[in-house]
């Protein structure tokens, strides 16, 4: 940031110039650490030096690369955490707003995430955005690189297409608190539509879209094996249509989610889905007095 300081002493344009490549370093760096920890769940012993040949990242250099890797508990005997997600301290984030939640229709909440699909010796990135009450992938895309306008952009623009911008006001948006989820060009897309932006704290609090990409990785994308670009987008595309055309969900009573959406067009009623568990009250002894506890009421994110 110190550059961007001194730069305030040439033009105008070179100032903003500088501010804005910053600010896109910014938002790659912060998801780069999510996609940091994915790779070395894959690769347990991969180094720094091959990890950032397979990543290439565009606005990360070799030596911030290297301090990332470090502060994120890859070097030498350090404990591994999987479990933490994007490590956004110092950035924007939003409250989670699905917690306590009532799903009773499709376009209240979506849900999106971003992991990496390797072929050879190169990786490339799939964002995926799911409506949280059919599972239905509305909007996705396949880029090479991290960058907001390759991800997080054109996947949301994909999922708002088809829908007017009533069906858009108030919906909410969750994610982890990745730089592409909270960028300037991605917020204001947001904010335009009306969309509620959400962001979890831990894996846990996202384990849909993370548990869809696992879904399209190993249970499509592998078995299709692409050799290149191209084909992954091609596959990708085939993969998302079988998931929501064919795919029998548990929760959907057996349902893909397509025929899902369509059953609950025809009669609404019968088929409500809810982010919130209610705890049937319990009753214990406590000095032979039957006292009642208080219901407590869990997030049970849609299964």
């Amino acid at each position: 940031m110190n550059e961007i300081y001194r730069a305030v002493h040439t033009t105008r344009q070179n100032f903003h110039q500088r501010l804005d490549a910053w600010l896109r370093q910014q938002e790659e760096q912060a998801q780069l650490r999510k996609i940091m920890h994915q790779v070395r769940q894959d690769h347990p012993a991969m180094g720094a030096g091959a990890m950032r040949q397979l990543l290439r990242p565009c606005q990360v250099g070799r030596d911030r690369f290297r301090q990332l890797y470090n502060e994120s508990g890859f070097k030498l005997y350090q404990q591994k955490n999987y479990r933490r997600t994007t490590d956004s301290s110092g950035t924007q984030r939003f409250d989670n707003l699905l917690a306590e939640r009532e799903l009773t229709d499709v376009n209240q909440a979506w849900s999106s995430d971003i992991t990496y699909y390797q072929i050879a010796d190169r990786f490339y990135y799939l964002t995926f955005i799911m409506d949280l009450y059919s599972r239905r992938i509305t909007g996705y895309s396949v880029s090479a690189t991290l960058l907001t306008e390759a991800t997080t952009i054109p996947a949301l623009q994909r999922a708002l297409k088809p829908i007017g911008d009533s069906q858009s006001q108030g919906l909410i948006f969750h994610s982890d608190g990745g730089g592409q989820y909270y960028s300037k060009a991605f917020l204001s897309i947001t904010h335009k539509a009306g969309i509620q932006n959400s962001m979890g704290t831990t894996v846990y609090e996202n384990a849909h879209a993370e548990r869809l990409n696992g879904t399209i990785k190993n249970s499509y994308l592998r078995h299709y094996d692409p050799t290149n670009l191209k084909e992954l987008e091609r596959l990708t595309k085939k993969a998302i249509q079988n998931y929501n055309n064919e795919r029998p969900h548990q929760a959907l009573k057996g349902l893909c989610p397509v025929a899902f959406e369509q059953l609950r067009q025809c009669n609404p009623q019968n088929h409500p889905i809810s982010t919130k568990k209610k705890v049937a009250k319990k009753k214990t002894d406590n000095d032979n007095n039957n006292i009642t506890k208080s219901t407590q009421k869990t997030v049970n994110l849609i299964q």
